[in-house]
C-alpha cells in the first residue's frame, strides 16, 4: 500500500511541477542597446533566474545577424529588429520558478523574442563546451596563414583569342 501512495505523489510532483528540472532560456535583446544596457539587462535576467533556482550553464550576449526580420509593436509605434544580441542561460528549477521566469522574460520590453524549453544538464553543459570552442577557433588564425599576411593581389590580363588553331571547317553532305 506505501508503494501506491509514493508512486502517486510522485506523479502528483511531476503534475504540480514540484519536482526541479532543467530549462533554457534562449533570447534576444535589442541590438539598440548601449553595450552597458545590454549587460545590465541580462545581469537583470541571470539574477532573477539565480533567484528561483541553480544556473548550470550559460552563453554571454553576441550580436548576431537575424535570419529574419522581427516586428514588434509598442506604444511608440512598429520595429523592425535585424539583428539582436543573443543570449541564453540553462538553468534548473521547480514549476513555480519556470513559471516565474517566463512572466519576467514576456514583461521584459529589452527582449525582443525567447524561448524557454525543457533540457537537460548534459545538453547544457554541451552547449557551453562547443560554444567555448567555436570561440577560441574564431580566434585562433587559419593554419598557413600569417595574422598580418596581406591580401593577394589580382591581377586583370586582357585574354586573346587564339589566332593558331583555325576554326574546324563545316563539312558538306553530298
Amino acid at each position: 500500500m506505501a508503494k501506491k501512495t509514493d508512486e502517486t505523489q510522485n506523479e502528483l510532483d511531476l503534475i504540480d511541477g514540484a519536482e526541479p528540472r532543467v530549462y533554457e532560456l534562449g533570447f534576444h535583446l535589442d541590438a539598440e542597446l548601449a553595450q552597458e544596457d545590454v549587460k545590465k539587462a541580462y545581469q537583470d535576467v541571470r539574477e532573477k533566474i539565480a533567484s528561483v533556482g541553480t544556473i548550470i550553464a550559460e552563453g554571454e550576449p553576441v550580436k548576431v545577424p537575424l535570419a529574419y526580420t522581427i516586428s514588434r509593436m509598442s506604444t511608440a509605434g512598429r520595429r523592425d529588429f535585424n539583428s539582436a544580441f543573443f543570449c541564453w542561460i540553462a538553468y534548473e528549477t521547480d514549476g513555480a520558478g519556470h513559471d516565474q521566469i517566463g512572466t519576467m522574460a514576456r514583461a521584459d520590453s529589452r527582449i525582443i523574442r525567447f524561448l524557454d524549453i525543457r533540457s537537460s544538464a548534459d545538453e547544457a553543459k554541451h552547449s557551453a563546451d562547443m560554444q567555448e570552442m567555436f570561440a577560441q577557433m574564431a580566434s585562433q588564425p587559419v593554419e598557413g596563414e600569417e595574422e598580418n599576411e596581406p591580401a593577394p593581389e589580382v591581377v586583370e590580363a586582357a585574354v586573346e583569342p587564339e589566332a593558331a588553331a583555325p576554326a574546324p571547317a563545316a563539312e558538306e553532305a553530298a
